[in-house]
């Protein structure tokens, strides 16, 4: 078994948690310390009672997270939010936070790691946030309506559903995008645009997307939130266990988004 601070310490310089910039409520790093040292870890896409409840049935006592306790932001302790936190604690429970840092990551980051389950590989950066790349991207010669079958049933194994705007007939993927999550955005249509990409693999995004998409000739693939998501939360869970002898297990949460 290992503390918490010895783990923490080596998240924090894996994915350079103190130089990548993210939105306010991330706030990533260790959310929820806890007194006794790390015996099992669980992995999880987000914190909810749902999870926390299943982590105490796994007896973990260290959740990590790509949404943490605090994204909606400062809210008052109380109702749900103390029920999560009270069993938290009368369980000893730590929580660790990682998200952009956790979805830029070259080798354990959720970008990357979904564009090699899809069968593409990565050779630049996607999605510019402030000082780095959130996404990746590649050149390909793949037919689109088999890459959207693989997206597909890679939700579907998530418990989603992979949808996309209009695909055409024979049309092929040359250059190629990814953005894990929320990545359909305008700006992220328009770097895909500027960048010449004609296929652009997502969690989801708002309609109007979809209909500027159409317009400018970009095949969008919806491949759900939640499960664009798992990826990196499993494969940080097992470098954990890798690297400190700590077992290991991830808590499957489904959204249906």
């Amino acid at each position: 078994m290992t503390d918490l601070g010895t783990i923490a310490r080596h998240l924090d310089g894996l994915l350079e948690t103190q130089s990548i910039p993210d939105y306010p409520g991330a706030l990533n790093g260790v959310q929820l310390s806890n007194r006794s040292a790390i015996s099992r870890i669980a992995a999880s896409v987000d914190v909810s009672k749902r999870v926390i409840d299943s982590v105490i049935r796994a007896e973990a006592n260290l959740l990590l997270v790509h949404h943490g306790m605090f994204w909606g932001g400062a809210q008052p302790i109380t109702g749900a939010a103390y029920d999560r936190l009270r069993l938290l604690l009368d369980h000893d429970v730590a929580v660790y936070s990682s998200h952009l840092p956790l979805d830029a990551h070259p080798t354990l980051g959720n970008n990357v790691l979904l564009a090699r389950t899809l069968g593409l590989e990565p050779n630049a950066g996607f999605a510019r946030y402030r000082t780095i790349d959130v996404g990746v991207r590649g050149d390909a010669d793949e037919d689109t309506t088999e890459l959207w079958r693989r997206a597909d049933a890679f939700a579907r194994s998530h418990g989603g559903i992979a949808r996309s705007t209009i695909i055409p007939a024979s049309h092929r993927t040359r250059r190629w995008a990814v953005c894990t999550g929320a990545g359909a955005s305008s700006d992220s249509l328009l770097e895909a645009q500027t960048l010449e990409i004609d296929t652009l693999i997502v969690g989801e995004g708002p309609h109007h997307t979809a209909v500027a998409a159409d317009d400018i000739g970009l095949v969008v693939i919806y491949a759900g939130h939640y499960a664009t998501e798992t990826l990196g939360v499993q494969a940080l869970a097992g470098h954990l266990t890798t690297t400190f002898g700590i077992p290991s297990t991830f808590i499957a949460a489904p959204t249906g988004l």
